[in-house]
């Protein structure tokens, strides 16, 4: 007679190991592939507000505003404050929602309500984790102000400070910014239009800059709590170009470019191409592609 024979104990964590082993370097495999399918979705995005900014430019004559703010004594102001991503919309396919918003009225007014609220993916990165549906923006005192849905992108500023407004100005977008191709001297192939900030790292809304409003850690920057590490209204769409994914400073760098892909971020130019800029970039490298007339020389292989 046949007797069956059963697994030992001895074989049963020999054959446990194995499994454990292999989904051990599965699982890495995996994830590289998931993160270069979001890194490649994430440079569709910016493609899709590449094309935006360019037709833009042929309606209008020009790239749309960082951010549109009245003339006021205050210089930190931004009302009405609809950013660059919402003068975008009807060349994102968007029509609807941008009929629907009143330009004139603030965009934390209540008859603008459903349109700040509304949930674009063209501005969520999916390499950016836990992006809410909408959050809130609070004044410095943390007085909530508005709800508003997130982005992981921001206009390049260029190098100044943007609690110094004016400012030099040296960027793609400023307030009321009409930069036309012609102005780009140091050539549209070597200068940052827009680029990555992800919303984990720096809390803020596609719609634009809301008055009074505060830029805040998100729930992975390291200094979220830090109270140094809020910045003003104009942050709120735009950065400057004076680091990549720096998270030493106390500050949290939330006026810079900031991405959750390991090394680098995607960034459109004003050509329409997309540049993945490493986080090791040579600094001068990245101050030179943040202006767009500082008649500095860089070649594609230094980036």
């Amino acid at each position: 007679m046949n007797e069956r024979r059963a697994f030992t104990l001895i074989e049963l964590l020999v054959v446990s190991a194995i499994i454990v082993v292999l989904v051990g370097l599965l699982l890495p495999a995996i994830q590289r592939v998931r993160e270069s399918a979001n890194r490649a979705r994430c440079a569709n995005n910016l493609r899709q507000m590449g094309l935006g900014c360019h037709l833009h430019h042929d309606t209008a004559g020009a790239f749309p505003s960082g951010y549109t703010v009245h003339l006021c004594p205050n210089p930190l102001a931004t009302s009405p404050g609809w950013g660059w991503a919402a003068h975008l919309l009807p060349y994102l396919e968007q029509d609807d929602l941008r009929s629907s918003i009143n330009f004139r009225r603030p965009i934390e007014d209540s008859i603008n309500e459903r349109a700040r609220c509304t949930w674009l993916a063209v501005y969520i990165c999916p390499s950016d984790p836990g992006v809410p549906h909408d959050f809130t923006i609070s004044d410095a005192s943390g007085v909530p102000i508005a709800q508003a849905a997130p982005t992981s992108y921001a206009a390049s500023y260029g190098n100044g400070e943007l609690d110094q407004i004016p400012g030099p100005m040296e960027g793609v977008f400023y307030a009321n910014s009409r930069v036309r191709i012609a102005d780009i001297t140091d050539g549209a192939s070597n200068t940052i239009m827009i680029g990555e900030r992800a919303w984990s790292h720096a809390m803020t809304p596609w719609a634009g800059a809301i008055n009074h409003g505060i830029v805040r850690g998100g729930p992975r920057n390291a200094w979220r709590d830090n109270p140094d590490a809020a910045y003003p209204a104009p942050n709120l769409c735009l950065a400057q170009t004076n680091s990549i994914n720096d998270s030493r400073d106390i500050d949290g760098t939330l006026d810079d470019f900031y991405s959750e892909h390991p090394g680098g971020v995607n960034m459109l130019f004003a050509d329409g191409a997309i540049h993945f800029l490493r986080s090791d970039l040579d600094h001068a490298v990245l101050l030179a592609l943040g202006t767009r007339a500082g008649g500095e020389v860089v070649s594609n292989a230094e980036f």
